[in-house]
């Protein structure tokens, strides 16, 4: 962790083996590289660096590779659980989030073999177990998509 330019905020970095610690996704739908810039469990970056191996490309579309942009939304909700998990100190071994809403989501630029996502997700609103969220998605500083998302905490402990 490092000090935000002295004004007393601590940020933090989950790097990959932190990411797979707090999500139980894996390869091939494990859409996060890691989460920097975290403040206090309301907002962070994502980063997604994607590559012509990303399993959906071999279909979407041949012969033109186009990350779908579900799969962006899918990065933002990532981003946030892990936001959400490493500031609370969930133990999320028992936990799953699932969507429960997606709203204005907007696709603006497409994203390829070689891009790199800046995902950057701001907590809106926590009310108990329901999370909501604004997330972008973004490539060299060009929005490339955006939405709101809610996501709902269940506990699969019996």
């Amino acid at each position: 962790m490092s000090d935000d330019a002295g004004h007393g905020e601590m940020l933090e970095v989950a790097d990959i083996q932190k990411v797979m610690e707090v999500l139980p996704h894996r390869y091939p739908f494990l859409m996060i590289d890691k989460v920097i810039k975290m403040k206090d469990g309301v907002s962070g970056t994502g980063i997604k660096n994607v590559t012509i191996n990303e399993q959906f490309f071999q279909g979407h579309f041949a012969g033109n590779p186009v990350m779908p942009g579900v799969l962006m939304i899918e990065a933002m909700a990532q981003t946030a659980i892990t936001i959400v998990a490493c500031a609370d100190g969930i133990d999320t071994k028992d936990k799953v989030a699932f969507f429960m809403s997606i709203d204005n989501a907007r696709f603006r630029k497409p994203v390829v073999p070689g891009d790199q996502l800046e995902i950057p997700v701001e907590l809106v609103k926590k009310r108990g177990n329901v999370w909501k969220f604004h997330g972008e998605a973004f490539v060299e500083g060009a929005l490339a998509c955006e939405a709101h998302f809610a996501a709902i905490a269940i506990d699969t402990a019996e």
